[in-house]
């Protein structure tokens, strides 16, 4: 409204008062916008009125003193009760009475508010009206007594919305300058909210107020507000960095220094004319705080995006401005013990040199946002430029913070795209300035943290191009380099400190088994220092302990052995204690790493004789309470403590205490055996004889045979101490196998490895003495484990010291069987009188209590263990004890009582009666202990029945049981399998499968139901693999069973097809969990053509094998097996080929069992079954007739449903499998070769990969090779039409390339000769280059095999002439020699001669497993997991060598030239030599002109092109900048 306007208003209006009584509203009711501001512009327009003495000035209104100040009450009336009662409306968000509620346009009410709310303040002019207005909106921002910081400010009783508030106190501000208090209490208040408000407000409160207050100060006010909010910001950064919240205390930063930058970075040339010479420049430096830049870092490497384009933008303008300046900075004046902590510098006599390190850092991080490697990969040399930069700068205090440095790896860390991150990992371990000992001191906690993290990632360790499997991942020996690299350059003082910090890492977070090997690795390759005290000794406890426990069991072993090898060489035996090393030992278990007589065994007993005196001695207390602490410390004198310490018990000890911890004696053992070897190693080693060692190990144990000499007759003897020395006997009994332990049980876990020293430990003198001491002890410990198996146990915690018992005696009597004395008083005394109490107690009345459940359980254990023993042969068949087992059955087939069926099977699954409970309380609480143990006891109890069962069965009486008692065995055992947890049905198992052949054919439908029941069993073990593989194993001897095999489907069609569903469902399974399959066709391939037949005669043995004729399709399936793992499971698996490739080096490999799961594994099987079949056996040759045609079939299924596939496809993997199964079986088909032989010459016609081509031409030249009577069908092939054949007759070409081998055995050679060459040169004129160039190769090669001899007898008048031919042949050859001679042509000319197949390879020559499976597929670019090297053929299968098949190629000429194809595209060179040439750079927006940015941008077009290297166009590119602070100020 004008002020004509309102003149003419006021004029035509008597009363002024009356007009704007009647624009203001009630205070109940809720005002339109439009009459907010009718009244705004009502009161800005009267307040602008002249003021006179009288009313009347002409044609103008004026306002009379008096008039004015009624005038002005009434507008400050406005305030408090119009303007803050509707805001607080607003607010609250009903503001309107009558129930009426607030409209929806409540932003633009506001508005209206704030405006009228301006104008009233702009008219009184009153700052202490201004200033209590602004008091009363300032507690809206504050948070009241109670409200949390998720809670927003303004929502209590009569405050503000904090938006409202924000526009409320921006109209007030301008009024407010003078007012200093009030001003910085309103700029705290809104600092505290963008610390505590959302983001969206954030950005509100920095440019509604912050920038509203710095707009109404002269340059002073602002540099003084400047420097509070920078202030500020700071300390709340500093004060949060330790803190989580710390990233978020960065952005929010970061926003408001982005969004003030302008107020911050005043460019120098603006300053000089805005600020008079008389002023000095007040402003702050944010770049003179430490605080800054270390916001600026933490912004660079933030998760935000967004806040990482800020901080690089300060960082951008930071170096702006001090390039403006040309001054030093900081200034010579900062005192030196400053400089350390001074992260950015400037130096104008170096100015070219900064400003390009801070073009190629910026190009760097901004290229680090994109996620696409080769959007990143050109970049990397500058960060190469960065470093060089950095290092090279040594001219007095150095320009570059190394911190910078890892804002740019910890970003590639941090990286979406893993191709990025491993980038910057290599780029960080082959830094070759960490060789500087200040590079590596700043790099050391970078190591310790980001590159930890990242490290933790197992994708890094995938193999690179050119590596083959087993070797050692690339990354792998780079980390070994560097961390020999890192340490070494540390300074002395401190490689300790970082390397405890280190092992602490790998103790303290989740690691995967692959990242903590090759850690582990890289530690073991350290120099040999003592850098490890007893606290690293703790951390290293805590990572074999925590980190490693869920790890696959060999690469668990194989970092065990680094990190020992790690320890060995890096303790300051000075330090710590021998209890500090043994604690540390006890944790490398004897069944994955420290097993005795492995190399690492002997290291560790030379490093403890060589540190023997070194140690810290340890603080002893003797028996009478006192303390002392020997001078010297020895390991036999820590040895002989630590034994009279485990023996010392108290003497009112309880006996029914539960059985003591088995870790001390597993401690005290281990070093009893290093205490003896390190004698002896001395003893050898000094050339003494170690005849000593029985008497130290004498002396040593002592004390231990004291006590065990005593059990028998010492009836006060304490519990707890003869607990504790059968633990100790037990565990060196099992650490020093006995000499003469049956070859059963030996084999029942084949090691990886067995080196020469395991295999003589069972002859050392150790174990010799070990069984010499025992023996003179063995009598009174028999004794008195059979008294106490005879019923003294009979309280729940007894159940367990019965497992004990029962151990100790079967390691004493297996040790012992082969001494007359003993065995024969064992089996005639001993067990007798033990199964004959038990079998009492088991035919006894049931008891429901305590004592009487646990003596029928650790009778039914004693049993069971009886069993076990016997099963392995240790006893004569002719004793007493093998009697008593025979009529075993008798207890389990018993009659039933007189109620129940009279064939009921009353003794199997029996159940424990389970004694009553206090007042049978269902709370665990009040039960005590019982429940916890009671179904353990239960489980056990059942499972040793079954145990006895199965035992029973074998050695039973001969001949089938009853059929009823047979059925009822089998349901029984269906019955047992549900009731057992998974991890006991393995006897379960056993005992089905010796009951299954004998109902098969009479109860199927009770077979089906078992075999099912028993599959889904396994199915739900996947996830277990401690129990899955040894229930996998039982499962599949029972279910696949020879009997069961050899059943058609005529006589039990539910019984086969069930087994045929189970085995598809098996490889269906083994497609995700790698080696389940191999269980399968071992089990199969062992069962059909066994590798030691032994006394079956041949018509058993052919019955057997004539079963693999029904099941061909596992045979099949097995030939072409390879499934294309996920990456994280091929990882594993390579790695553990790379840690058994270590062989004798890694003690893993002998201590932990092989478990036979490699992937290529049932190839291997097959391959070895295949071969030794032989063709004279009707059986075998119908069963290799068989597979062949069915593996023909499925190539050619492949082939109709997928006309092309990539190389690395499934179907090129399993064609290419099919067709080497083909190529090894050809030798074994004699005449039926000319059966499939179309479908081979079909085959050829097929598209296919190179590598598989190249089998089907191979497989074409051996058969006319060893069939020449088949060379028409080869000249018909090339008759077909060639719009069918197209580029596939290269194939047939190829099989000519190798005439000179068919030659010799054909007839009429001249005559098919020709025939060779006139078809060759009918395919030289194709319109197709790769056919032209293949009949040139092949019109080459056969031409030289006759040709001279041609022309010869045609210059002769010979009736074989060529009739003008040969110059048709010469033409052709000279063109390929000569007119091909430039370009493409000519490469792809040598290349295709040069290439193996047609070059060294010799088709007859190297027919070999070795070519076919391994060589062949590494020359034709098939992927690395498909080659089978010739070693997994030796050692894991029992493969039949023959001449007409050998293993190995008998020439190394193929194995030796490099794998490469004949066709490869041009690479073009690239230049990129200028500085900006390979990439874009950014326009900075703060300059004042573009010239000053890039001289290159002042060039003509046409120049700068031509300085780029670049072609010149019209084309012009356009592209919006986003760094301004318009944008990334919110």
């Amino acid at each position: 409204m004008s002020s004509i306007l309102i003149n003419a208003l006021l004029s035509s209006c008597h009363d002024p008062d009356t007009l704007f009584n009647t624009l203001c509203w009630p205070t109940d009711s809720w005002p339109d916008t439009e009459r907010v501001e009718a009244l705004t512009t009502f009161i800005d327009g009267i307040g602008k009125l002249p003021q006179s003495d009288t009313s009347d000035d002409g044609d103008k209104v004026a306002f009379s003193i008096a008039k004015r100040d009624i005038f002005l009450r009434k507008v400050e009336s406005i305030i408090w009760t119009q303007c803050l009662p509707l805001l607080l409306k607003v607010s609250n968000g009903d503001g309107a009475c009558r129930g009426k509620r607030v409209p929806d346009g409540r932003a633009e009410i506001t508005i209206a508010v704030c405006r009228l709310l301006s104008v009233c303040i702009n008219t009184l002019c009153d700052t202490a009206v201004s200033g209590r207005v602004a008091r009363a909106v300032l507690p809206s921002f504050q948070l009241p007594d109670g409200e949390t910081e998720e809670e927003l400010p303004g929502q209590g009783e009569g405050r503000l919305g904090i938006d409202v508030a924000i526009e409320a106190m921006s109209v007030i501000l301008p009024a407010l300058s003078s007012n200093e208090e009030l001003t910085t209490s309103i700029l705290s208040s809104a600092l505290s909210c963008i610390k505590t408000l959302p983001d969206a407000l954030v950005s509100k409160i920095t440019v509604r107020l912050i920038f509203t207050l710095l707009n109404c100060y002269s340059e002073d006010g602002i540099a003084s507000k400047l420097r509070f909010i920078l202030e500020d910001l700071c300390n709340w950064h500093k004060s949060d960095s330790p803190n989580t919240d710390s990233p978020v205390v960065t952005e929010r930063a970061l926003l408001c220094l982005t969004t003030l930058s302008d107020y911050l970075f005043s460019p120098a040339k603006l300053q000089q004319h805005t600020l008079s010479q008389s002023l000095s420049y007040t402003r702050p430096d944010p770049r003179r705080s430490l605080q800054f830049w270390r916001i600026l870092q933490d912004g660079l490497t933030h998760k935000d995006n967004v806040s990482r384009k800020r901080a690089l933008y300060l960082l951008k303008r930071c170096v702006a401005l001090s390039e403006d300046e040309a001054v030093e900075f900081p200034s010579s004046s900062v005192s030196s013990e400053d400089n350390d902590e001074i992260i950015f510098r400037w130096a104008p006599d170096r100015c070219k040199l900064l400003r390009e390190f801070w073009e190629d850092y910026a190009l760097v991080m901004e290229t680090l946002e994109e996620n696409q490697i080769h959007v990143v990969r050109p970049v990397l040399n500058r960060i190469h430029t960065l470093i060089q930069t950095a290092a090279n700068d040594s001219q007095g205090v150095s320009l570059f913070h190394p911190s910078w440095l890892l804002g740019v790896y910890q970003r590639m860390f941090h990286s979406e795209n893993k191709s990025v991150m491993r980038e910057g990992v290599d780029h960080l371990l082959e830094l070759q300035v960490l060789r500087r000992p200040a590079f590596a001191l700043a790099f050391s906690q970078f190591i310790l943290g980001p590159f930890m993290d990242v490290m933790s990632e197992s994708s890094l360790f995938h193999r690179t191009a050119g590596q083959s499997v087993g070797e050692c991942p690339e990354l792998g020996v780079k980390l070994q380099v560097f961390m020999v690299t890192f340490f070494s350059s540390l300074p002395q003082e401190n490689r300790g400190p970082v390397l405890l910090q280190l092992v602490q890492r790998l103790g303290s977070q989740h690691w995967c088994a692959v990242p903590i090997l090759f850690l582990s690795r890289a530690l073991s390759h350290l120099p040999p220092c003592p850098l490890l005290g007893p606290d690293g000794l703790q951390a290293l406890r805590e990572v074999l302990r925590c980190t490693m426990i869920t790890h696959q069991v060999l690469l668990r072993g194989a970092a065990q052995c680094f990190l020992l090898n790690s320890a060995l060489s890096l303790t300051d035996v000075t330090l710590v204690t021998l209890d500090d090393v043994f604690s540390l030992l006890v944790h490398f278990r004897a069944d994955e790493s420290l097993r005795r007589g492995t190399p690492l065994w002997n290291q560790l007993c030379d490093w403890l004789a060589d540190s023997e005196g070194s140690f810290r001695p340890c603080v002893r207390e003797s028996a009478d309470g006192t303390s002392t602490s020997p001078e010297r410390e020895t390991v036999r004198g820590y040895v002989q403590h630590q034994m009279e310490l485990f023996l010392r018990v108290p003497a009112s000890t309880d006996q029914t205490d539960s059985v003591p911890d088995p870790g001390e004696a597993e401690l005290l053992a281990k070093a009893i055996l290093l205490c003896v070897d390190i004698e002896g190693r001395t003893q050898r080693s000094g050339g003494q004889q170690t005849t000593g060692v029985s008497g130290g190990m004498d002396s040593l144990l002592r004390p231990l045979l004291d006590t065990l000499s005593r059990l028998h007759t010492n009836v006060y003897l304490p519990l707890r101490k003869t607990d504790k020395s059968l633990q100790l006997l037990l565990r060196l009994l099992q650490l020093t196998p006995a000499r003469h332990t049956s070859a059963a049980v030996l084999q029942l876990t084949p090691a990886r490895h067995t080196p020469a020293a395991v295999e003589k430990e069972q002859e050392d003198s150790v174990t010799v003495s070990m069984e010499t001491l025992v023996l003179g002890v063995v009598e009174p410990i028999q004794e008195f484990i059979l008294r106490r198996l005879s019923g003294e146990l009979q309280e729940l915690c007894d159940v367990e010291r019965a497992e004990l018992y029962l151990s100790v005696l079967k390691e004493a009597v297996l040790m012992y069987s082969v001494l007359e004395w003993n065995h024969s008083k064992v089996q005639e005394a001993y067990f007798p009188r033990l199964l004959r109490y038990v079998l009492r107690t088991l035919e006894a009345d049931q008891i429901p209590s305590v004592a009487g459940q646990v003596s029928r359980a650790v009778a039914m254990a004693s049993l069971a263990m009886t069993c076990e023993v016997a099963a392995l042969g240790v006893f004569n068949l002719q004793s007493e004890t093998t009697i008593l087992l025979v009529h075993l059955s008798s207890y389990f087939y018993s009659p039933a009582p007189p109620p129940a069926p009279p064939l009921s099977l009353v003794n199997f699954n029996q159940t424990l009666l389970k004694p009553p409970t206090a007042a049978q309380s269902t709370d665990v609480s009040e039960q005590g202990p019982l429940l916890k143990d009671w179904g353990r006891m239960a489980a056990h109890f059942i499972r040793d029945q079954w145990t006895c069962l199965g035992y029973g069965r074998r050695v039973g009486p001969p001949g089938p049981l009853e059929l009823p008692r047979a059925s009822g065995s089998l349901q029984a055992a269906i019955e047992a399998l549900s009731l057992l947890p998974s991890g006991l049905v393995l006897p379960v198992l056993d005992f089905m499968a010796s009951m299954l052949p004998q109902v098969a054919l009479s109860e199927e439908a009770l077979c089906v139901e078992a075999v099912t029941v028993s599959w889904k069993l396994v199915l739900g073990l996947s996830s277990n693999p401690h129990d899955f593989w040894p229930t996998l194993q039982g499962f599949v001897t029972m279910a696949f069973h020879h009997s069961l095999l050899e059943l058609t489907e005529e006589q039990a069609p539910g019984l086969t097809v069930t087994l045929q569903q189970i085995a598809v469902e098996l490889m269906e399974l083994s497609q995700a969990k790698t080696g389940v399959f191999n269980v399968l066709i071992q089990h199969c391939c062992h069962t059909w053509l066994p590798s030691d037949p032994g006394s079956e005669g041949q018509s058993q043995s052919d019955a057997m094998f004539s079963s693999a004729l029904l099941h061909l399709d596992i045979l099949a399936e097995a030939c072409v097996y390879g499934p294309v793992f996920r990456r994280d499971q091929r990882l594993i698996q390579e790695v553990q080929v790379y840690v058994e490739r270590l062989g004798e080096e890694c003690a893993a490999n002998t201590a932990v069992p092989s478990d036979n799961r490699d992937d290529q594994f049932p190839r291997v099987c097959v391959v070895a079954f295949l071969s030794r079949l032989q063709p004279s056996n009707q059986l075998h040759e119908r069963l290799m007739e068989e597979l062949v045609l069915c593996l023909l079939k499925k190539d050619e299924a492949i082939s109709k449903s997928k006309q092309r596939y990539y190389s690395n496809s499934l179907q090129h993997r399993v064609k290419n499998r099919v067709w080497q199964t083909l190529l090894m079986l050809l030798p074994k088909l004699r005449g039926f070769v000319g059966t499939v032989l179309g479908r081979v010459f079909e085959a050829g016609f097929v598209s296919n990969q190179a590598s598989v081509k190249y089998l089907i031409e191979w497989k074409m030249v051996l058969i006319l090779v060893q069939y020449p009577e088949h060379i028409d069908r080869l000249w018909a092939c090339f008759s077909v039409d060639q719009e069918k054949t197209k580029t596939s007759v290269c194939t047939f070409l190829s099989v000519l390339v190798h005439l000179n081998i068919i030659m010799p055995q054909l007839k009429e050679k001249a005559v098919q000769w020709r025939k060779a060459l006139d078809v060759i040169l009918q395919w030289c004129f194709s319109h197709n280059f790769s056919v032209r160039l293949y009949a040139l190769l092949a019109l080459k090669r056969v031409w030289g095999l006759e040709g001279a001899r041609a022309e010869a007898e045609e210059g002769a008048g010979g009736a074989d002439g060529l009739g003008g031919l040969a110059t048709v042949v010469k033409a052709c050859l000279h063109q390929a020699e000569a007119m091909q001679s430039t370009g493409n042509a000519s490469k792809n000319w040598t290349r295709i001669q040069d290439h193996f197949f047609f070059g060294v390879f010799h088709p007859v020559r190297d027919y070999s497993v070795e070519t076919i499976f391994y060589t062949f597929p590494s020359l034709s670019e098939v992927f690395e997991d498909e080659w089978i090297p010739p070693w997994k053929f030796e050692k894991l299968v029992d493969f039949s060598q023959s001449a007409s098949l050998p293993l190995r190629n008998p020439v190394p000429d193929l194995s030796q030239i490099q794998p490469g194809d004949w066709i490869q595209q041009d690479k073009g060179d690239q230049d990129g030599e200028e500085r900006w040439a390979e990439v874009q750079k950014k326009m900075t927006p703060w300059r004042l002109g573009i010239q000053e940015q890039e001289p290159e941008l002042g060039l003509v077009p046409q120049q700068r092109a031509a300085r780029l290297g670049k072609l010149h166009s019209a084309l012009l590119v356009v592209a919006s900048l986003i760094d301004k602070p318009t944008n990334l100020g919110g």
